[in-house]
């Protein structure tokens, strides 16, 4: 592709920083801009990426002609008002995961979407990841036969953040379900589609934050196990059965350099080495998608976006968790 596609950074923090390093590993993509209400936090982004522009405002970023797309890294309750903000003046958008906190904000940055003509995704970099991609080309083939079992979790001690960080704070949407959870429910979704029954228990925080959840998910042949949380570390490997066989990723499963393969008796290591932290398969499919004039990826759609916020939504309401910016 002769012209690069000029991205954008929203919101420089710990995330933005791995994105970023990857973005600049891509062929396809060109850093331009950062943006924070912070401007020395933003100049300091701009000087260690080499970046043009630094703001010290959102809106000095959506007005900036030399962006095309800006990837919005900021908190999960501030996601949707700053993607649809973006999207009104133009921009195309790759919205952190999850996209929104619940359904009905998904829903409207959708409508901006489409109402402004603009690409928007969730950042879910987990599907295009290359083993991910070869595991469910796999098992679409029916490579292990039926499935009949996924269990996977994602777990990390953070008990010690500050009560009014990210993760703990119910009001920034904190806890283990949104931030974290959404990785083994989204493996569940993409290999097993939506369950037909959820069975959910979670644990609280005394600031009443999430920090706990256990699923079971039902299907009319399978069972999906799958765990997340914030009060112990996990190893971080998942599994995958079948009729015929098995898969197991190799952890930290949701950035995965490979997996096994057990069929007919036979042990097979497949590895799929990442570029860098693995950020840069998800901007590929942004620059590509942009490049060839589509609004919306084939790989992660509106529509799966909608369903798994539909999966997360359920889960919350079967266990409580609630964020008071709701009520």
């Amino acid at each position: 592709m002769e012209n690069k596609i000029r991205w954008g950074i929203l919101g420089p923090g710990r995330i933005a920083h791995s994105f970023t390093k990857d973005l600049l590993l891509t062929r396809t993509s060109e850093l331009v801009a950062v943006a924070s209400r912070n401007l020395t936090r933003a100049a300091n982004f701009a000087k260690e990426y080499d970046a043009k522009y630094a703001y010290g405002s959102y809106e000095e970023l959506f007005n900036s002609p030399d962006v095309d797309v800006i990837y919005i890294a900021t908190p999960h309750t501030q996601h949707a008002s700053l993607a649809i903000a973006a999207m009104e003046h133009g921009k195309h958008v790759l919205c952190e995961k999850p996209m929104g906190v619940n359904r009905d904000e998904v829903k409207k940055m959708i409508a901006a979407a489409q109402k402004n003509n603009v690409f928007l995704m969730e950042a879910l970099w987990t599907r295009f990841n290359p083993t991910i991609r070869k595991i469910k080309a796999l098992v679409d083939d029916q490579k292990i036969g039926d499935l009949s079992y996924l269990q996977a979790d994602f777990a990390f001690y953070a008990l010690d953040r500050e009560v009014e960080g990210r993760l703990l704070n119910p009001a920034l949407a904190g806890g283990s379900l949104l931030d974290i959870g959404i990785y083994p429910i989204f493996l569940a979704y993409l290999l097993l589609g939506k369950p037909t029954k959820i069975v959910a228990s979670s644990k609280f925080h005394k600031t009443g934050a999430e920090i706990q959840t256990s699923l079971v998910f039902e299907y009319d042949k399978a069972h999906a196990m799958l765990y997340s949380g914030l009060t112990s570390n996990s190893e971080m490997k998942a599994k995958i059965t079948g009729t015929k066989g098995s898969i197991y990723i190799h952890p930290r499963w949701h950035e995965t350099n490979g997996f096994s393969m057990e069929s007919n008796g036979e042990k097979e290591d497949i590895l799929e080495p990442t570029i860098g932290k693995g950020y840069s398969y998800e901007i590929e499919e942004v620059n590509s998608c942009l490049a060839s004039g589509k609004l919306e990826s084939e790989l992660w759609s509106y529509k799966n976006s909608l369903e798994l916020i539909d999966i997360l939504d359920q889960i919350r309401k079967q266990t409580g968790i609630a964020f008071p910016f709701e009520s």
